[in-house]
């Protein structure tokens, strides 16, 4: 003989049990369709900020990432390349959020049976629907965090030294950034101010990246 739980009929269900079935079954019904149009709004929403932000990046500024100093430059292209990675797979959450995987539903006729396995069938979707839309947001949030950084770095960031021109002349040799050229003389800004060496006089011009002496970027 075995021994064990055993399973009794529960009460008759009352007015008020049938009340919370419908009512659950209402909201079951409507989860799906809630979870839709949230996001929706948020795609909506993010779209708009996007459009703003897009405003932001023309006003004028520096443009040219190339002109920014090591290793600014290479940081920028990282925060842009990893801007245009999460904005692109965060739109794809939200779009798996606001539209479903793009799948046939099979064509059954519908019984009791099938109507209840039909709305857990929703809840599952609905739980999956939601977790897509706060990873959308989340990735879209960095996309627009990124591309302000990057931006604000592109503005504001140090930019490459500018070619420096040595001369050399049998008095000594000067080296500088070049301002301008005047009756055979050349115009040199240095540490120490500027430097006027006559052309004439020149036994060797070259433009070097740094003049000799000099730390790279100082």
């Amino acid at each position: 003989m075995t021994t064990g739980p055993r399973l009794t009929p529960g009460r008759p269900a009352i007015p008020a049990d049938r009340a919370a079935a419908h009512r659950m079954r209402r909201a079951l019904a409507e989860e799906l369709p809630k979870v839709r149009e949230a996001a929706l709004a948020w795609r909506n929403g993010l779209a708009g900020l996007f459009v703003g932000l897009l405003g932001f990046g023309l006003v004028k500024g520096r443009t040219d990432v190339t002109k920014l100093a090591s290793p600014y430059d290479a940081l920028v292209g990282g925060m842009l390349l990893l801007s245009l990675v999460c904005g692109a797979v965060g739109a794809l959450y939200l779009l798996r959020a606001a539209h479903g995987t793009p799948v046939a539903t099979p064509l059954v006729l519908e019984s009791g049976a099938g109507v209840a396995a039909r709305y857990a069938g929703d809840h599952v979707e609905a739980g999956r629907a939601l977790r897509a839309m706060r990873r959308g947001v989340v990735l879209t949030m960095a996309c627009g965090a990124l591309l302000v950084a990057g931006v604000a770095f592109t503005w504001y960031g140090p930019v490459k030294d500018k070619p420096q021109l040595l001369v050399k002349t049998p008095s000594g040799t000067e080296c500088g950034e070049p301002l301008r050229v005047e009756r055979g003389v050349v115009v040199l800004k240095t540490d120490t101010g500027e430097m006027r060496v006559s052309l004439v006089e020149a036994t060797a011009v070259m433009a070097v990246e740094v003049c000799p002496g000099t730390a790279p970027g100082g």
